[in-house]
């Protein structure tokens, strides 16, 4: 008995079967910065970075999705991004914000990813799209690997819901409510 303890005791703190996120609901995502790379601009039909920070995302209520550069992690959450799509929420109000991690990425696969997000942004240019060559964002919020993070988030940046990994039916719901209701 007290092995099975020891052994459940061992395996719930295992960072490869648990949530070791940083991000805490009530309070905000932790501070972070991309300069490689970094937002997803267009201009005259051309992308361009910018410098992107955590700080741009205050003022509208937003779904962040913190993806690997992997389809399979783009495709975990591809139900509720699908969802939100055929909301057509008020852009004044609300944006959604995708972080793709480009270190996360199989190998040999970095310029795929790259072009990948480009083309992402040109196809929903209305979407705040980063692509974080380095990581940093997954490092200082201590996300999994290979997977997706979904947080929503308030106007003015407090976390009203956070899950990594796919959301389920009632998840989606909830974070559809969520967003309504702080529109």
């Amino acid at each position: 008995m007290k092995i099975k303890l020891l052994l459940t005791a061992m395996l719930a703190s295992s960072p490869m079967l648990c949530a070791a996120h940083t991000i805490t609901t009530g309070d905000s995502v932790p501070n972070v910065k991309v300069d490689n790379y970094g937002e997803i601009l267009l201009k005259d039909d051309k992308t361009h970075y910018q410098t992107w920070s955590t700080e741009s995302m205050l003022g509208k209520v937003r779904v962040i999705q913190a993806i690997a550069g992997r389809s399979s992690a783009k495709e975990m959450n591809a139900e509720l991004m699908a969802a939100i799509t055929a909301k057509e929420f008020d852009a004044e109000s609300y944006q959604t914000t995708t972080i793709i991690n480009q270190d996360d990425a199989m190998w040999g696969t970095g310029s795929f990813v790259k072009s990948s997000a480009e083309s992402s942004k040109q196809e929903f240019p209305w979407s705040s799209m980063v692509l974080d060559s380095d990581g940093v964002v997954a490092k200082q919020w201590d996300l999994a690997e290979e997977s997706s993070a979904i947080i929503v988030q308030n106007k003015s940046g407090e976390v009203l819901f956070v899950k990594e990994g796919s959301l389920n039916a009632e998840e989606i719901t909830q974070v559809l409510n969520l967003i309504e209701q702080n529109l």
